[in-house]
């Protein structure tokens, strides 16, 4: 396990972008009436851990004048006023999800202070994927180093936070508890909200953050190890889910097929298969394309890894007895035409899925301009080139983060925690007694929004059972409420 730090431009800060100016056409400094991001340190009697709350403190001191007592419409009234500007929020993002422990420090106008990930790739490697109880302890023992890196390299402490944001689904069970655990440890003590954020709204949403004119609505397609998702993002934390993963997700096919190649996978699987393809030709081996025969926008790659698994062998190729790297050019050519091949047909899976799925969201929402691709598969350059094709042929802007804010990463959970923070959308701080070991709120099976009709499928399995309401439905119910 290794630390790795990312300065504030190569984690994709625009450069060259005046201070206060890089989100402000997003969402815009709060205004009457007060939000609750202002209105809940003004309840009577304020608590006192509440005076910690750096973002509100001269308004705290405003508000409790010793001459007279201000009427409730007074606070308000003072409230607006002082309310700060986006600039001075201060959120600190934890993400601990999956495989890699991650941390950062965003300003609420989008700039990135700071950013630092603890890398498994090593356990990746030794366990062949993701090991969940491996996993926690490694998180575990990362993740007070990875949290303190990020502060240290923001120039900021606890005490100087506006609130805390944190994943807290969906994702592995016992990987999540380690970062709410300690997201809610530092909110105890210093007195800070705390924002539970979407995994894969957070990437979504990060394209918000380096792209100042995306707004709403407009299509998402999410892909990583673990996801496929395609959803019309209507509003913030209001979706339509268009399409998802069956049964394995791209990234899973792109990792294990890398494995199966012999590849070294201290990277990642994904990008050691793309750079092997390059030397390969996409049209030596013929795949079937998955799932034409359906209708939909639904996703199927279990399928696909079975058909590489018998060229590799029907070729005779030892790849668990000899890497890539000690391969002969003859027997180096047939793995990269293995690779070429499988990428190709990998992705046209996804050009389907994403054709039928603009059509759709069109349908719904004919205003739609941008066509968001993010998560970790989203780095690969091959997967953008064709999909910006899609994009293009449909009269639509292709928005990719930077490949460092594409993987698992602190910034986009601090940036959609100052998302949802803005208009209120936070917990407050953890009561003083609350025990360590408390069972928190984890949503490991969480999903992001309603299924569109013409999208469901018959073939989900129970693996995709919903224990949490989708985080469009809880939204919605919050703005009735």
């Amino acid at each position: 396990m290794h630390l790795i730090v990312l300065p504030a431009e190569a984690a994709g800060s625009p450069a060259g972008t005046p201070p206060g100016k890089m989100a402000s056409t997003l969402l815009p400094t709060l205004l009457p009436p007060v939000s609750r991001a202002a209105a809940f340190l003004l309840r009577t009697p304020p608590k006192p851990f509440r005076y910690h709350h750096s973002l509100f403190r001269s308004l705290l001191a405003s508000a409790s004048s010793p001459s007279t007592s201000p009427t409730p419409r007074a606070l308000v009234t003072m409230a607006c006023a002082a309310v700060p500007t986006r600039r001075d929020l201060l959120m600190l993002g934890i993400e601990t999800s999956c495989d890699d422990t991650a941390a950062a420090v965003v300003r609420g106008d989008g700039e990135i202070l700071s950013q630092a990930i603890a890398s498994q790739s090593d356990l990746l490697v030794k366990w062949g994927g993701v090991a969940p109880k491996m996993a926690e302890e490694a998180h575990a023992l990362a993740i007070d180093q990875v949290v303190q890196k990020a502060l240290d390299d923001a120039n900021v402490s606890e005490s100087d936070l506006s609130a805390v944001a944190v994943t807290i689904g969906p994702g592995l069970s016992l990987c999540l508890r380690v970062g709410v655990h300690k997201a809610r440890k530092i909110a105890k003590v210093f007195g800070l909200p705390i924002v539970g954020v979407h995994h894969m709204e957070a990437h979504a949403l990060v394209s918000r953050l380096v792209n100042k004119d995306l707004d709403y609505p407009f299509l998402a397609l999410l892909i990583s190890g673990g996801h496929n998702l395609l959803v019309l993002a209507q509003n913030l934390g209001e979706y339509v889910q268009l399409g998802t993963t069956i049964d394995d997700a791209i990234g899973e096919a792109y990792d294990k097929s890398a494995r199966w190649l012999g590849l070294d996978i201290q990277k990642g699987g994904g990008p050691a298969l793309e750079e092997l393809a390059l030397e390969g030709d996409p049209n030596s081996i013929n795949f079937t394309v998955p799932m034409r025969q359906h209708k939909d926008c639904n996703f199927s790659y279990a399928g696909l890894k079975t058909p590489v698994r018998l060229a590799i062998e029907s070729r005779n190729l030892c790849t668990d007895d000899i890497p890539i790297s000690s391969a002969t050019e003859e027997d180096r050519q047939l793995r990269a035409n293995i690779a070429a091949s499988f990428q190709r047909i990998a992705v046209l899976h996804l050009e389907d899925r994403c054709q039928r799925a603009v059509e759709w969201a069109l349908k719904m929402r004919p205003s739609i301009k941008n066509f968001v691709v993010s998560g970790g598969v989203a780095s690969n350059q091959y997967v953008r080139t064709r999909l910006n094709h899609i994009a293009e042929k449909n009269g639509l802007q292709l928005v990719s983060p930077p490949p460092s804010l594409c993987t698992d990463n602190g910034v986009m959970i601090a940036w959609t925690g100052i998302e949802h923070f803005v208009p209120g959308r936070f917990e407050d701080p953890p009561p003083a007694d609350e025990p360590d070991d408390m069972q928190y709120d984890l949503r490991p099976r969480w999903p992001l929004g309603e299924e569109y009709s013409e999208g469901r499928s018959v073939s989900r399995s129970l693996k995709t059972a919903r224990i949490h309401p989708s985080l469009t439905s809880m939204t919605q119910s919050s703005l009735h409420n």
